[in-house]
């Protein structure tokens, strides 16, 4: 099953050095989800040639422009293009006023249905179960009431062995069957195919999570994302600025790369960066000197969850 992430946006509170606010496209087994919208985030999707046609969820972590401001563009351009199938999208409370009331002083009835689901800052919640995926709120410190999105993928059906298939000759319901983890009896022959004998263990499971903005919180990050596989986490300054970071809410890249190193994640992906980094090989090098498989979050850059 595809799990992938492509980065739309990846700067801070202004567009600079080519560089967009924050968004993403998730994509899991085809059902495709939008983690905030910053400004120009239509103008993304389309450079990249992606189609948002197919987004299905929208997921805000929080009501700061850079993370929401494209978002009634998104919603305009999909009323402009005739959709017709729901829109769903998750946010902070407040966020269904400001869609409101925008459309009810541009006079808009919008062509689809739009349902809000408002998030919980306070606790990890579950907010969304698909039949490939579940997705999580997670609690964040911020300026702000803030969330972060944990996305993990569910168990699947069980592989099964080669080498044994060709050595016995089964039926495609038994196969079916067996790939359920379940024994299957052959009335006829008088057989029974043991589970265990034919099937391979599942591939480990994958999941992503999408953490910005937020202030560096090991503990209660740690606890919340136990055994994620793939971390996005923001790294807005350099340690220099390690007390700026901490007035502002915002991490460090090398605090990013701590996080990770204690969460064992599989790969690190960098955000959110300041305007004053016009080269971003300091925050890079900073997050490898605590975690080594850190890399930038770079615009058009489609990334594979491990």
């Amino acid at each position: 099953m595809e799990f992938d992430v492509t980065i739309l946006g990846s700067n801070s509170a202004i567009p600079a050095h080519g560089r967009n606010q924050t968004a993403q496209l998730v994509n899991v087994g085809l059902t495709y989800m939008l983690i905030d919208c910053g400004e120009g985030t239509q103008i993304q999707l389309r450079r990249f040639k992606l189609k948002y046609s197919r987004i299905d969820y929208i997921f805000i972590s929080h009501l700061h422009g850079d993370h929401y401001f494209g978002l009634m563009g998104m919603i305009s351009t999909f009323h402009l293009h005739k959709r017709s199938k729901l829109l769903t999208i998750y946010g902070p409370q407040g966020l269904d006023e400001i869609i409101t009331t925008q459309l009810k002083y541009s006079n808009t009835r919008l062509n689809f249905p739009l349902r809000f689901i408002q998030t919980n800052p306070s606790e990890k919640e579950l907010i969304l179960e698909e039949k490939n995926f579940k997705v999580f709120s997670i609690p964040l410190k911020h300026r702000l009431p803030c969330t972060g999105f944990l996305i993990q993928e569910k168990p699947g059906l069980l592989r099964m062995n080669k080498e044994v298939l060709l050595e016995n000759r089964i039926s495609v319901e038994a196969i079916n069957t067996l790939r359920k983890g379940i024994d299957f009896v052959n009335e006829d022959e008088g057989i029974t195919y043991l589970a265990k004998d034919f099937t391979l263990p599942p591939k480990p499971l994958r999941s992503y999570a999408f953490c910005s903005d937020t202030i560096y919180d090991p503990i209660d990050l740690i606890e919340n994302l136990q055994g994620v596989t793939t971390l996005y986490h923001e790294s807005t300054f350099a340690d220099d600025e390690m007390l700026r970071a901490k007035e502002t809410f915002h991490s460090t890249a090398t605090q990013a790369g701590d996080i990770a190193s204690k969460l064992k994640v599989k790969k690190l992906l960098l955000g959110h960066f300041s305007t004053r980094y016009i080269d971003l090989d300091l925050l890079l090098q900073q997050a490898k000197s605590k975690f080594k498989n850190s890399f930038l979050s770079e615009e058009g850059i489609t990334y594979p969850i491990d």
